[in-house]
Formats: C-alpha cells, structure tokens, sequence
C-alpha cells in the first residue's frame, strides 16, 4: 500500500497541483459556515470513480438521505478515475465545484489555499468526537486553521511475513521483527541460512520510513521541508550498509526492480507490508502461498491512507450539503461499503463492530482485525505537499546513499534543497 491508493484501486493518479487557480502559495481561511438552517433543497455530490460497480450502492445511501430529508433533491456525479484532479482543479477555476467532493487531502490542498472549501469542524463541531483524529488530522494543514473534509474510508498497511521461507531459514514467523534494527538482525540471519537465496529485506526506503525513525519532515508552517538531519543519515547508513552486506537485492536500486510485493507473492523474499485484506487477494493470486502467511503489526506508527469529502465553501446549500457528508461517512453506510469493499470506516462508532474487530480465526481475519485496531492510532506519514516529482528526487538521492556514491549526509542536504526548491515554486 501507498498513499495514491485513491479511486478503489485505480492504478496511477495525478499529482495535485495549483494550476488554473492563481495560487499565491498561502493558505486562506475559508469563509465561516454552521449547519444550521433547515435541509432541503438542491445539493450535489461527486464521487469518484464509483460508477458503475457502486452505483447500487451509493444510490441506496442517495435515496435514504433523500428519505430522511423529503425537501431535498441529490444531484449524484461520478467521475472516471483518469484526470480526476484535473478535473477538480478545472472545476474549482470555473467555479462549478459540486456542493460535496469527494477529494484526498492531497487534492484538497490547492482548494484549501484559495478558501474555496469549508472548515467543516468550525461548521459541525461534532466531527472531532465522531471521526478518528488520523482521519480528520489528514484534512487539517500548515499554517490554515481548521479540518477541511469529512473522513470517508480509509486503510493502512500490516506486516506479513512467510511462515514456510522464515522456519526453514532459521527464524519463526511467530516472532517476527517489531522494529527496523530487529528486521535487519533477522534480514542476516535468514542470509547466513539460506546462502544468499532468498531476502527478508527488499525495499528501499521511503520518507515514511523517518517518521519511524522520529524525523520531522517538514517544519510547522508547511514552507520547507527538515528531513536531513543526524537521525535520517543514520537510518540511510543503516540501508547502505544492508545493501552492501547483501541483505536486500542487488536491483532493488534500479528502474527494472520488479517490486517488493511481486518477489513476495512469488515466494522469493520474505516480508511485505499491505492492506487488512491482502491475505484474501493474494489467496486468489497465489492459493498456495495464503495459508503461509502470518500477519504482524506494522513497525511504529502505521502509515494512513485516507479518501474524504470535502464540502464547497461556495455552496449555495451548505445546510443540506453538510448534512449529505455527514450521512455518506456515517457508521452505518460506511460499514455496508466495507462490506463490498476492501476498506475500513472512519468513524469512532464502529469501533465495536464485530465485523471489523472480532477475527474468525484465520490469518486473513487476524490481519484485518490488526489493521482495524491500528486505525486508532495510524497517521499520514508522508506530508500532502510531497509532489511526484520531489519523491523522484527523494528516490535518486536514497538510491546514490545506499550504493556508497554519496555520503546520506550529501544526498539528504541535495534532496531537501530541490524539494525546497520545487515547493516555493
């Protein structure tokens, strides 16, 4: 799993980015709103990419709104998942932005900028009590006041580990490691035993990994970012020194890399993180291999993806379109979309749902109820200002430290001032 995980499963999404909107780079309060006044009306909703695997789905949520509320009318759009942000952004400029958006946090950023969505804990103060903190945190940003979506369905990732490549390896898949150090003592052994054969290790790291590791990426008013410091070079000399004891693969540095979870799902290497659900995806992948895998906690603070709607500051009906979020994200609709989907709610309410938090007794229910309890504590890792093109620059500068052809110190210091450079631009 990584943060584009947007759309259900839509494989490449679009960098969010200010075009189109005369950004001026800082934030603005977006105009205050409450929601009181009576519901009914006309009010739109845009969803993404639901159409037409959901459409029951979300028509039934549409018509029982529309049941609750007899003086109110939805207007349902779905767009495709191509060019979804593009789209938005175009929106936005035009002024044509649907009363109620469903947007990631790193596409309503640039709408946030221009005040263009709504504060929605100033308006329904409710939120903070009803939503996870990770969740409604995801919609909060540097240097703005307030939460700008209602979280919708989330997910996060859980460590799996083959049982059947750990034991005849000399380790136990029953006491996986729990953190970095652990993972790299384990990567070792499992080396020494197998004669260089097989990994536990192979993948590079990521700006989330620091997080983990206590570095701060970016400073509190979201205008530079801070991750080259003494703890982040550490955590980079650590990798150079795996890769050159051979402790990850000898590609996983290039382009042709085939991936960490595709050597996983082959039987070549031993550890991968994924969603709650992936032990059923990959019984239907790889049936054999299922039944090996055992599911550990992710390590530290488990990473958060998140998808949310957003609600228009311009919204001619901001009573009835409130209204419509909050029903769309609560409890019970949440959990009959987790029923035909593989995420998890977002509401504090659903804490006590046995279909989420009671295991029927498998691997694949025991990693789905980790992944729920993890929830509480999961947290975006990576800021929403991280463009595409600063995590290629971040993947260059990692890739020279680990090979040895620049100190960490060097690529850190190199990677900062280019993200830099692209983020005041």
């Amino acid at each position: 799993m990584r943060r584009y995980w947007s759309g259900l499963g839509l494989a490449a999404v679009l960098a969010a980015a200010g075009c189109g909107l005369g950004d001026t780079g800082q934030p603005a309060a977006a105009p205050g709103a409450t929601a009181t006044g009576e519901v009914k009306g006309k009010v739109s909703l845009q969803t993404w990419a639901l159409k037409p695997k959901f459409t029951d789905y979300m028509q039934k949520v549409i018509d029982s709104f529309e049941k609750k509320y007899p003086g109110v009318e939805v207007e349902w759009l779905d767009q495709p998942g191509e060019g979804y942000s593009d789209k938005v952004l175009s929106q936005a400029a035009g002024g044509s932005l649907p009363d109620v958006t469903n947007l990631p946090p790193e596409f309503a950023l640039p709408l946030v900028k221009q005040g263009l969505l709504l504060d929605v804990a100033q308006a329904d103060p409710a939120v903070k009590d009803e939503y996870v903190p990770g969740g409604l945190s995801a919609y909060t940003y540097p240097g703005v006041q307030g939460v700008y979506g209602y979280p919708w369905y989330l997910n996060t990732d859980v460590n799996y580990w083959n049982s059947e490549l750990m034991a005849e390896n000399g380790l136990d898949a029953k006491k996986p490691p729990a953190s970095f150090d652990e993972l790299v003592a384990q990567a070792r052994t499992l080396k020494e035993k197998s004669g260089g054969k097989v990994y536990l290790m192979s993948r590079k790291p990521e700006l989330g990994d620091f997080v983990q590791a206590g570095v701060k990426l970016m400073s509190d008013d979201g205008k530079s970012f801070t991750f080259n410091t003494p703890e982040a070079a550490a955590l980079l000399d650590k990798y150079r020194d795996a890769f050159k004891d051979g402790l990850l693969p000898r590609d996983v540095l290039t382009d042709t890399y085939a991936g960490n979870a595709k050597l996983f799902n082959e039987g070549t290497v031993a550890w991968t993180t994924g969603g709650g659900n992936y032990i059923t995806s990959l019984a239907v992948d790889n049936p054999s291999l299922a039944p090996k895998v055992v599911p550990s906690p992710a390590f530290g603070t488990p990473p958060l993806y998140v998808q949310g709607l957003s609600v228009s500051a311009k919204s001619k009906n901001t009573p009835a379109a409130l209204a419509l979020a909050r029903w769309v994200t609560n409890a019970e609709n949440q959990a009959a979309f987790a029923h035909l989907v593989a995420i998890f709610p977002s509401t504090k309410a659903s804490a006590d749902d046995p279909f989420f938090s009671k295991s029927d007794g498998t691997n694949a229910g025991d990693a789905k109820v980790m992944a729920f309890a993890a929830l509480a504590k999961a947290k975006m890792l990576e800021p929403v200002a991280l463009t595409e093109a600063m995590k290629k620059i971040v993947k260059q500068q990692f890739a020279l430290a680990i090979s040895g052809e620049v100190t960490s110190k060097e690529a850190l210091d190199k990677a900062v001032a280019k993200c830099d450079e692209l983020l005041q631009n």
